[in-house]
């Protein structure tokens, strides 16, 4: 009898037993060659897996250099099979390489397929993206299921419903198997290939004609004793290699390929999971590392985490629980056959003994242990692109590394829900620089966080949120294009945005990006462009939303020290257009346009208040007069117009009164209780201090009909429901008095009463001598 020059090993993705067992049929085999399933692009890269510092989780990224949107992640945990063959190899010097279809072809399949040049349903025989299809497509090629699972067929087959239970009943928990499981799983798989109709996915076809492929080149080398490693539902396609040569050649003949390379990146455990949208991903990274890891006493040394966990987010947990939880594990696994508490048994137990049957401490759990939050590294030594070694430097220098982020996003998390993970003071270097760096990344395209606001930080701090994701890889790479620094690309991303912006808007949002970034060699650029659309826009809501924000900076600067000069030209030129163009806006607004104007009108006041600039300011309050005398100028704000005249001491209470009684006697009851809100919202302190105010309001009121008051009711309430409570009770208490509003102006002053309050007025202004005068 023939001994085999090759063994199958069926393994299962991210599987710890199946790690185990392999590693141990690899000791039995000894074998003097390595063939795992991966991309063969990436064969170069394979000694880095034996590097000191490099920390899994992490993940294989093969990218097209040229459109590095078309990429390919292979992740790998210290427990996948894949990770240990491969080290097992790389270590005894013994020749190790990947035998899948490389991605070169793969990527140009995608890519041909995305491009329209291999039609989405099927594919020419020599998968030519150049060939012109054939009016019969030659090969129908239905799509697969969006997920096919062949170990939930088996586990349904054996009464289970849960694939991965299956899974970790027959192959995780049989912690003593060897190379003996692999064989039951080829026979499995065998049986169920057998029983289904041939997969119409022509990749897959081509990745199992290339794995035979390379086991024949291994086999003509002379390879005696080869070890082959794939997931288990290809080993039966492998079994007889020598008789599928011909037709191999002929499916691999002329396939398309596009120029690929390769990275190492940063993993997480959550994205290990199901959940993540990864195909091969499993439920329970977290709960299969303690399996790997743990060699004695699996189900109480899971229990101590979990207590242990719950102790840090301030919930009970005592060593006798611990105890009482695994006496009722072991219970539940001997009630079900099982060799050892599954996963599901300590869930059981634990919300039983723990958590008293409340499910939700559960969610912590879930998170925290069961998937589990570990991030893996990689040497700073890994060839990158200039721009990520830029990057990578500067995020160790101000501590925002992905573990650093780790740290903070979990201290957030312990604070509760919502919490921002970071909070930057920006009169501090470093928190500055930070802040700098993370708005120089924004503009990119590469949001490693988003600022969230947060009441009391003042202009002088900020907020974000962190989320270091491993796809950022290949926005980096992506980024690459415009600059081998992160400062330098950001500049350029920055002035071809300015060339392509659409609108106004569009641009000072742009502008505002710089200006934090500090960008300073385009910041002049980008606002030669605002000035340019500016002058040539006749939107009147892009202009006044652009105000408000290089109105700050030219009166002020900020805090991060721009030059304020920057900002006044284009700021003046904006406040002229404004103030010309107003008014006729306002006579066309409909109820919904004007309450946005109304926003914008009052951000627009203070903006021009805070530039204080006379001939501006002059400027303005002639637009406001102008859109308040204007009869066809919305009442909404006509009506605000008035009042932030009033407010500034340049229309006097009389003319005031005189308006309002107009407004509401010569127009539509309607537009009357728009104009009013405009003058009143959210301010009722006016009211209160300006008795004739008041008197001519309440004298409207009082003489609306009674149908006319029932309808124009809701739009009064909304006005009075825009006062604080104190406001109200006041008002409520003088209209309860009828009189009571000319009282306050009809008595005598009371100087003997002014003079006590002028006293601790004085002391609150410090202005008293030590002997208390």
């Amino acid at each position: 009898m023939t001994t085999p020059r090759y063994h199958l090993f069926g393994i299962r993705h991210h599987g710890p037993g199946s790690t185990r067992a392999l590693l141990r049929a690899l000791d039995q085999l000894q074998p003097d060659c390595i063939l795992v399933e991966g991309p063969p692009d990436a064969d170069d890269s394979l000694s880095w897996l034996v590097h000191p510092d490099m920390t899994p989780p992490i993940a294989l990224l093969v990218y097209a250099p040229e459109n590095p949107m078309l990429s390919a992640f292979y992740p790998f945990a210290v427990f996948s099979p894949e990770y240990q063959a491969l080290r097992y190899g790389l270590t005894r010097n013994i020749p190790t390489r990947f035998f899948d279809l490389p991605q070169t072809h793969r990527l140009a399949i995608l890519d041909a397929a995305t491009r329209g040049a291999i039609p989405a349903v099927w594919l020419p025989p020599t998968l030519d993206p150049n060939a012109a299809p054939p009016a019969e497509p030659p090969l129908e090629i239905p799509l697969p299921p969006a997920r096919f699972d062949p170990l939930q067929m088996l586990a349904e087959a054996a009464g289970y419903t849960d694939g991965e239970r299956w899974w970790d009943d027959f192959v995780e928990s049989r912690r003593g198997a060897g190379g003996e499981v692999f064989a039951g799983i080829v026979e499995a798989m065998s049986a169920l290939r057998g029983s289904l109709p041939p997969l119409p996915d022509v990749v897959e076809a081509l990745r199992e004609a290339t794995m035979r492929t390379a086991i024949r080149a291994e086999i003509k080398a002379g390879r005696q004793r080869i070890a082959v490693v794939c997931g288990a539902w290809h080993t039966p396609a492998l079994i007889a290699v020598e008789k599928t040569a011909k037709s191999d050649a002929a499916l691999l003949k002329k396939l398309p390929k596009i120029k690929v390379d390769t990275a190492w990146v940063p993993w997480t455990y959550g994205r290990l999971t199901y959940a993540s949208g990864y195909g091969a991903g499993i439920q329970s990274p977290g709960w299969y590392h303690h399996l790997w890891e743990t060699e004695t006493a699996i189900p109480a040394r899971w229990l101590q985490r979990v207590a242990a966990l719950l102790r840090e987010n301030g919930l009970d947990a005592s060593p006798a629980q611990i105890i009482d939880a695994t006496r009722l594990a072991d219970t539940l696994a001997a009630l079900r056959d099982r060799p050892l508490p599954g996963l599901t048994e300590l869930n059981e137990a634990v919300e039983s003994v723990f958590c008293a049957g409340n499910p939700a401490p559960m969610n912590l759990i879930w998170e925290r242990l069961i998937v589990g939050d570990r991030l893996g590294d990689v040497p700073d030594a890994l060839p990158v692109v200039p721009l990520q070694q830029d990057l990578n430097k500067e995020m160790k220098r101000l501590r925002l590394t992905p573990q650093d982020i780790a740290k903070l996003n979990a201290t957030a998390e312990r604070k509760g829900r919502g919490t921002p993970t970071l909070t930057l003071d920006l009169r501090e270097q470093t928190d500055l620089d930070r802040s700098r760096l993370l708005h120089r990344l924004d503009i990119l395209d590469i949001h490693l966080g988003e600022v969230v606001s947060q009441r009391g930080l003042g202009t002088f701090k900020e907020a974000w949120r962190l989320d270091w994701r491993p796809e950022l890889a290949v926005d980096l790479i992506e980024a690459g294009m415009w600059g081998n620094t992160v400062f330098s690309a950001a500049s350029a991303y920055a002035q071809g945005a300015a060339d392509s912006a659409a609108d106004l808007p569009t641009l000072t949002t742009l502008l505002e990006s710089v200006l934090k970034a500090d960008l300073p060699d385009v910041t002049a650029y980008v606002i030669t462009a605002v000035q340019n659309r500016a002058a040539v826009t006749s939107d009147m809501d892009h202009l006044m939303d652009a105000l408000p924000s290089l109105a700050r900076i030219a009166r002020y600067g900020d805090v991060r020290g721009t030059d304020q000069t920057l900002a006044a030209g284009v700021v003046e030129g904006l406040v002229a257009r404004v103030c010309i163009g107003l008014p006729g806006v306002c006579s066309t607004l409909d109820d919904e346009a004007a309450a946005a104007m109304y926003t914008r009108l009052i951000r627009t006041h203070n903006a021009v208040g805070m530039l204080n600039r006379p001939e501006q300011t002059e400027a303005w309050r002639g637009t406001l007069r102008a859109i308040a005398d204007r009869e066809t100028s919305h009442g909404l704000v006509a009506g605000r117009a008035v009042r932030l005249l009033h407010d500034d001491g340049q229309m006097r209470s009389e003319e005031v009164g005189t308006r309002i009684s107009r407004a509401l006697n010569l127009i539509a009851p309607t537009a009357a209780a728009a104009w009013l809100e405009g003058f009143l919202k959210d301010s009722g302190h006016i009211l209160i201090h300006d008795p004739a105010l008041y008197t001519v309001i309440d004298a409207w009121l009082c003489g609306l009909r009674p149908d006319v008051f029932q309808a124009l009711l809701p739009l009064i309430r909304r006005i009075f429901s825009t006062f604080t409570p104190p406001e109200r009770q006041q008002l409520a208490g003088r209209a309860a008095r009828p009189g009571a509003s000319h009282a306050a102006a009809d008595s005598e002053f009371d100087a003997e009463r002014g003079e006590a309050a002028l006293g601790v007025v004085f002391k609150l202004l410090g202005l008293t001598d030590e002997t208390g005068g």
